[in-house]
């Protein structure tokens, strides 16, 4: 036979606002409602029903009311009045190619120097930019598997050719993401959504770093601060932006939003403090570090993540297929190397044939042509042999679905009669193909 207490009203004396009960054993359960809050922990089944707010919790794991080792199961119906965002749970996070694991444009590993006012692409997605060639730094993909940060690799900045900035000059790395990709924000409107940007840092430079957000027009800039506190340690970083109900952001196939690492800009290109909306072009915010004026500094990031809402959420890991077939949209990779299959041509006449290409996904918008070019580069097959040339003419009447190329005796094409198809591929392993849409 068990033993129980079976009370119909526990009331604290008069000045006291709460009743502690202690030392009671962990088999022990409540039936019915328990009124004004509980403070501290439930361990058990609850039945019946929750109703109010979870208090702020100083440990994390504990910050939404559950604790991370324990569970919450109902037989009922759960209703929750909000979420931490909106936002669906999968292609929440607005960037590509966050951990930097797609590179078409180069071999893995691989480094671009930024040495003038291009924008020079390593990594799909992003570049970097120096608006001023008298600081040089390179891009680089850096392989971290082995450092155990749940990424294959990382963008890796680093200075070859240190200078103190000088007012107008820029130095940075950045994406663009595309205007009908922003469109849920209403950026621009009273309705604006607040933005949590999140990701992992490292630098052999400590100190309060910055970057941004910007529109378009580049004149509606956030800048935003971070502090790495150790160098050559990974910290990860979280940053809540308010929507901005100014400016214009488009949503259409142009630039919708910019996000940038500011590498060192000058006083000219960084707009205040940070921490507000600003109608101006601002790169970073002032007084922060200038990577570029330290000799051999070393700058990395990784899991780039920007969601909707007030909190960072962890970070979207998608499948490669995915994350490479989002990324086509914007560059596009036919073919690289050697004795590689490009594609059927049709003759139009005495040594000038067309090439049709069909891209994997739907492209951003008509894209240009990216060629490397050389002697006898390229060979199309017909009537039993082959005919070597140099390179392709520009694109013809390309659309964001379909590429047609000319190749003709003014590119070294000497040989088809145009009477009938050839096969074409490589023959060089310099050859590369590829078509560009970036924003």
């Amino acid at each position: 036979m068990t033993s129980k207490i079976v009370v119909n009203n526990i009331e604290p004396d008069a000045g006291i606002s709460t009743v502690s009960i202690l030392g009671i054993a962990t088999a022990t359960k409540f039936v019915g409602d328990v009124e004004g809050g509980v403070t501290g922990n439930v361990t058990g089944n609850v039945t019946g029903n929750l109703t109010g707010t979870a208090s702020t919790s100083t440990n994390a794991a504990t910050a939404y009311a559950i604790d991370s080792a324990a569970s919450l199961n109902t037989s009922g119906i759960v209703t929750a009045t909000a979420f931490v965002s909106d936002t669906a749970f999968s292609h929440r996070n607005l960037i590509m190619n966050g951990k930097a694991m797609v590179f078409q444009r180069l071999l893995p590993g691989s480094e671009v120097t930024c040495n003038s006012g291009s924008n020079f692409y390593c990594m799909d997605r992003w570049y970097a930019r120096g608006e001023s060639s008298l600081g040089v730094f390179k891009l680089i993909q850096q392989d971290i598997t082995s450092e155990g940060q749940g990424a294959h690799a990382a963008i890796r900045v680093q200075v070859t050719t240190n200078v103190t900035p000088g007012a107008g000059d820029v130095y940075k790395i950045a994406q663009r993401i595309e205007g009908r990709n922003i469109d849920h924000l209403s950026f621009g409107t009273s309705g604006a959504k607040t933005i949590t940007l999140s990701f992992l840092v490292k630098s052999s430079v400590t100190g309060t770093h910055g970057g941004s957000l910007m529109n378009s027009a580049q004149n509606r800039s956030y800048p935003f601060t971070y502090t790495i506190s150790s160098a050559d340690t990974w910290e990860q970083k979280s940053i809540t932006i308010p929507g901005d109900t100014g400016g214009t952001w488009l949503v259409s196939n142009g630039i919708g939003l910019e996000l940038n690492f500011d590498m060192g800009s000058g006083s000219g290109k960084r707009g205040s403090a940070g921490g507000s909306w600003i109608g101006t072009r601002a790169e970073g915010a002032t007084g922060t570090v200038q990577l570029i004026s330290t000799s051999s500094a070393n700058w990395y990031v990784t899991r780039v993540q920007i969601e909707v809402g007030t909190v960072s959420t962890p970070f979207e890991n998608i499948p490669y297929p995915d994350e490479l077939a989002r990324c086509q949209r914007y560059y596009y990779e036919h073919a690289r190397g050697d004795n590689k299959l490009i594609g059927a041509a049709v003759g139009y006449q005495s040594n000038d044939i067309f090439l049709m290409i069909y891209p994997k996904v739907t492209m951003r918008t008509a894209p240009s042509l990216v060629q490397e070019t050389g002697t006898n580069y390229y060979r199309a097959y017909q009537d039993g042999g082959y005919d070597m040339f140099n390179q392709w003419g520009n694109t013809w009447n390309t659309t964001e679905n379909m590429f047609a190329l000319n190749a003709n005796s003014s590119g070294g094409l000497s040989g088809p009669t145009g009477n009938g198809n050839s096969m074409i591929i490589t023959s060089n392993a310099n050859a590369y193909m590829a078509f560009n849409a970036e924003l």
